[in-house]
């Protein structure tokens, strides 16, 4: 952040909210100073916006936050059709840009009746008007390819094909439908409240936005580095050490950041040196690294963007939405920290001595980057608006940030945050836009509610039986959106699955609540899925581990992530795993979800806490068991208790008769430098030695580190 003033002000580093975005420019010169001077005019405008509407109505401000953002994105982002070029735009960049910024802005050209004679004309759309729209579809599908890839665009791309050549399919089949012409479909796109100016884009530009703007502030403020110190210090003198570092980093980071891929390499940048001396290998280390980092998409306050959205479909505050996260998220977590404390066990990972500063001063001092976060939650159950609340905390963030000398945020690095917080949304506004083109078609030919039937009937042919025609719907449906979110984004994903398989959900009695969650946290974990997991992949990219085995790896610790989800939707009771119930209820659901995440861990780790090493048989049964208890049914859930109780029998009868485990190594333990100390790897005889040199104690105030370094562009493109 420092050292080139000018530099600094060209072009701001982009903060990551949410993981839609494929390796951004490095803006220099005018062109950088001009891109971070928008970006700053944008955030003025955002911020206008939450106290001063714009008097013509939420369409009218999203075309101008639309005419602000699109046009960055042809300057911030490579075409990537050649391999010519790099962080100067081109003149078809330039081009772009412009056409852009004409198409975006036509609506609101005073000519024809200006904007209120636009307005009029939806339906009868002119032809000058269709021209627009049309330039308006490629710059946004365009947009699409140069941020997310080609996934996305192909699959607008389908969309449109089916809205234009519908008509023409067997008039008997469940999908067809009356045809739509080429205006009625650009009108539908240009001119309605559900393609283009549609609520994905509202939720961008109303409350994402304003999150990557709070990111921004909170990060150059200090936060960052004071969450990782903390994580460090507070497990300093644990075995499991840096493994339990790792994961607590993670979850801190990721309250503020909403990237599972930006808060891994964030987070491995600093705890990998550490899981390195311990022994971890490097396969492992970034598995549970891309783990923890995709927690960031589920931990509030700040969920990934699909959560906004979940929000305004179901026309809920966004409190209540994090109030379904919050039982979810913990039990993901825990998933995450009894593999990390099995693995030190399975691996004899050593144990490290970190030379940290007292958690309790480093809270002290530091403690302060709390109030912010606590402030969002506050005030949203004071039934202040999001959007107001994630400004108050903004501002007490900026105001907070002149208690650390070297953080303060002086007027240039208040630029530099604002800049960096719309510079960091351009990759989802490309994503809402394109969006728009699935909600238009899906509304105009009411794809959505065939396809829906259409998975019904299928589970139907299977089974007759309502609860085996539920479970397959709800088995089929996740296979169906794990394979759409290797294609594309996490946020076009949970729209796509919303209109496709949440009615089908809805349909069979599933409440909104708990089909548009599972929706949520099957879009969300593609992001450990291979062949596609882009935490993984920057996690590989860190600890230098084979990427595929990383893939794997992470899969294994998000595992119950992937088993919870269903207990929300197959029985009336999974509602209490969303904190919808009374008291009782949600305790006593999350008490046996908990009993199920251990024995999933116990399944996937092969070793039972306090008792030692579980062979096939117990692994077995901890794997059934753990599945009966995620069915909350007092049947299951007795088989289900009975069976983990077996498991861990046996695995007790086997250390038994296979005598103690052997005892584990003298080992001198560790010195590793604290992360914010230093952060540089042992060389590999000292580190196989385990007598990397001492670091120096930590004295007086609590050592104030250099941030970690930025996720590199590499480690955000896909495999």
């Amino acid at each position: 952040m420092g050292g080139d003033r000018s530099s600094a002000l060209e072009d701001p580093p982009a903060v990551h909210y949410d993981d839609e975005e494929l390796p951004a420019r490095k803006l220099t010169g005018r062109v950088g100073l001009g891109v971070s001077i928008v970006a700053f005019l944008v955030a003025v405008l955002v911020l206008w916006q939450v106290f001063r509407p714009l008097a013509k109505g939420s369409q009218y401000y999203l075309i101008v936050f639309l005419a602000g953002t699109l046009p960055l994105v042809f300057l911030a982002y490579r075409s990537r059709l050649s391999k010519r070029g790099g962080d100067r735009p081109t003149v078809p960049d330039w081009l772009l840009t412009g056409v852009a910024l004409v198409a975006c802005l036509y609506p609101l050209a005073p000519v024809r009746g200006g904007y209120d004679g636009f307005l009029n004309r939806q339906g009868l759309l002119e032809p000058v008007d269709v021209l627009f729209g049309a330039l308006l579809l490629v710059v946004v599908v365009e947009a699409c390819r140069r941020t997310t890839g080609l996934a996305l665009p192909i699959v607008c791309l389908a969309f449109l094909a089916y809205g234009y050549y519908g008509g023409l399919l067997p008039q008997d089949w469940p999908i067809a439908h009356a045809g739509l012409d080429f205006a009625q479909i650009i009108d539908a796109l240009y001119n309605s409240a559900s393609g283009f100016y549609g609520t994905p884009l509202d939720v961008a530009a109303s409350y994402i936005v304003l999150f990557t703007i709070y990111g921004a502030v909170l990060d150059l403020s200090g936060a960052s580095r004071f969450f990782v110190d903390l994580s460090v210090a507070a497990f300093r003198k644990s075995r499991s050490a840096a493994g339990r570092t790792a994961v607590a980093a993670g979850f801190l980071l990721g309250t503020v950041s909403g990237s599972g891929t930006a808060t891994t390499v964030s987070v491995g940048a600093v705890t990998w040196p550490m899981l390195r001396r311990a022994g971890y290998p490097a396969e492992q280390a970034g598995g549970m690294l891309a783990a923890a980092g995709v927690g960031a998409i589920l931990s509030p306050p700040t969920l990934g963007a699909a959560a906004f959205i979940v929000a305004e479909y179901l026309e809920v505050s966004y409190l209540t939405v994090l109030g379904w996260a919050m039982i979810p998220t913990l039990l993901y977590y825990l998933g995450i920290l009894l593999a990390v404390e099995i693995d030190v066990r399975r691996f004899r990972v050593r144990g490290l001595v970190v030379d940290a500063a007292s958690p309790w001063r480093l809270l002290a001092r530091f403690g302060y980057h709390f109030s912010s976060l606590i402030l969002i939650v506050v005030l949203l159950a004071l039934d202040v608006s999001a959007t107001r609340a994630v400004v108050y905390a903004t501002l007490v963030a900026f105001l907070l940030s002149f208690l650390d000398r070297q953080a303060r945020l002086t007027p240039q690095r208040l630029f530099l945050a604002l800049s960096a917080g719309v510079r960091g949304v351009l990759p989802v506004v490309a994503v809402c836009a394109a969006a728009g083109i699935i909600t238009a078609t899906t509304t105009k030919t009411g794809l959505g509610a065939q396809l829906a039937s259409l998975l019904v009937s299928g589970a139907q042919a299977v089974t007759s039986n309502p609860t085996a025609v539920l479970a397959l719907t709800v088995v089929l449906a996740a296979v169906a959106l794990a394979i759409l979110g290797l294609a594309v984004p996490v946020t076009a994903s949970f729209i796509i699955g919303w209109v496709i398989i949440g009615p089908a959900l809805i349909v069979l009695g599933v409440p909104e609540p708990a089909a548009a969650m599972f929706v949520f946290y099957y879009s969300v974990l593609s992001e450990v899925t291979p062949p596609t997991a882009l935490a993984a992949v920057g996690a590989s990219a860190i600890t230098g581990g084979r990427t595929v085995p990383t893939m794997w790896q992470a899969l294994k610790y998000a595992l119950p992530a992937f088993l919870v989800p269903i207990a929300f939707v197959l029985t009336s009771s999974g509602s209490f795993l969303l904190a919808r119930g009374s008291v009782l209820e949600v305790v006593w659901a999350t008490g046996v979800a908990v009993l199920a995440v251990a024995g999933l861990a116990v399944a996937t780790g092969g070793y039972v806490l306090g008792i030692g090493p579980a062979n096939t048989p117990s692994r077995v049964l901890a794997a059934v068991a753990g599945l009966l208890l995620l069915y909350l049914e007092p049947t299951t859930i007795a088989i289900g208790v009975a069976t983990l109780a077996a498991a861990v029998l046996l695995a007790a009868v086997n250390r038994h008769r296979s005598g103690p485990t052997p005892a584990e190594p003298s080992v001198s333990p560790t010195q590793a430098a604290a992360p914010g100390l230093s952060t540089e790897a042992p060389s590999s005889t000292a580190s196989a030695r385990g007598d990397d040199p001492p670091a120096e104690p930590a004295g007086g105030e609590p050592t104030r580190p250099a941030p970690p370094p930025a996720p590199s562009p590499s480690t955000e493109s896909a495999p």
